[in-house]
């Protein structure tokens, strides 16, 4: 029988097998794109976790390696005394406390000793991975200070409302009632050696009157036991203050356990053990972090008026590293 002329003909053996071959093609072409998907997003994920993990180391170097030295800095001082010869390498001359110079490096020592992977894998990486760690490091670090600077903004208000009971309760979400215009703030920022009950002083302070300027030379009240300090010997109770100890163990432990502070005994040893041990970062931030919440200042700077943060840092780390007399 003849076929109608309105039947479509039958696709050939070679046009079949070419829609094979082309779907094929396709095929393993689309294989090929989620292989090298898979590979982008495996490498994009370990990136990311390595990135978390830097982040996460970096918390520590500003609470126990270096509160305002930047890490890049730490390295630069390391390698720039590497390249030296020992004819030509030169110490600071002798002064009341360590150079910058010698501070970065005593700063590089407690970073290698913090984070032991840091210098080899600096070391093996290329340019720009290094880079990158350097960024993730930096970014964790700040991290943590911001953190811990808000933690201490809502619990110093707290633990003064509790310890204290002021007629004006300090309301933990803002710090304009701070500071020397605050009778109990003010008390515990005031310098040790003067007496903030004075009229005269505490007028002289919150006016800025000459021989009244508070800076970071003085020790603040809140470092003492029972606040207070004696005249005789500085020494006597200092870094034993209760809001400075519930201040330590909010960051280092839990904010739970800074009630548990009694006042009597703890702490009674905080000179002798820090000036024992190689370097402690981690209490001398704790000092600057308190003082700031006591403060009135909104927002993180490192000169308060005429009070160097900074420069405060510094004077306790010189304490513990090289003791007065």
């Amino acid at each position: 029988m003849a076929l109608s002329e309105d039947q479509p003909d039958e696709p050939s053996q070679e046009s079949t097998a070419a829609a094979a071959s082309l779907q094929a093609r396709q095929r393993r072409k689309i294989a090929q794109l989620e292989e090298k998907l898979e590979v982008l997003e495996a490498g994009r994920a370990t990136k990311e976790r390595q990135s978390n993990y830097y982040m996460a180391q970096g918390r520590a170097i500003r609470r126990v390696i270096s509160l305002f030295d930047n890490v890049e800095d730490l390295v630069t001082e390391n390698d720039r005394r590497y390249d030296l010869n020992d004819d030509e390498e030169t110490t600071c001359s002798p002064c009341a406390g360590l150079c910058s110079q010698d501070r970065l490096q005593v700063g590089y020592v407690a970073l290698t000793h913090t984070l032991p992977w840091f210098h080899k894998k600096g070391t093996d990486m290329d340019y720009d991975e290094f880079v990158h760690m350097m960024k993730m490091l930096r970014q964790g670090a700040d991290s943590a200070r911001g953190d811990d600077t808000s933690k201490l903004k809502t619990l110093v208000s707290e633990w003064i409302n509790r310890e204290f009971k002021p007629d004006q309760p300090i309301d933990p979400d803002e710090k304009h009632s701070r500071g020397f215009n605050n009778d109990v703030c003010g008390g515990l920022l005031c310098p040790a050696e003067i007496d903030w009950n004075n009229p005269v002083v505490k007028a002289g302070i919150r006016n800025r009157s000459e021989g009244y300027i508070v800076t970071d030379i003085s020790f603040p009240t809140f470092l003492y036991d029972k606040y207070t300090a004696n005249p005789d010997d500085l020494e006597e109770g200092l870094f034993k203050g209760k809001i400075l100890l519930q201040g330590y163990k909010a960051v280092f432990t839990s904010p739970s356990s800074a009630k548990d502070i009694d006042g009597d005994g703890d702490g009674a040893d905080v000179i002798r053990n820090n000036r024992s041990a190689k370097r402690s970062s981690a209490g001398v931030k704790v000092k600057k972090h308190v003082r700031f919440a006591l403060s009135s200042v909104t927002s993180w700077r490192s000169v308060d008026g005429d009070f160097d943060y900074i420069q405060f840092w510094r004077t306790i780390v010189d304490f513990f590293e090289k003791p007065p007399g």
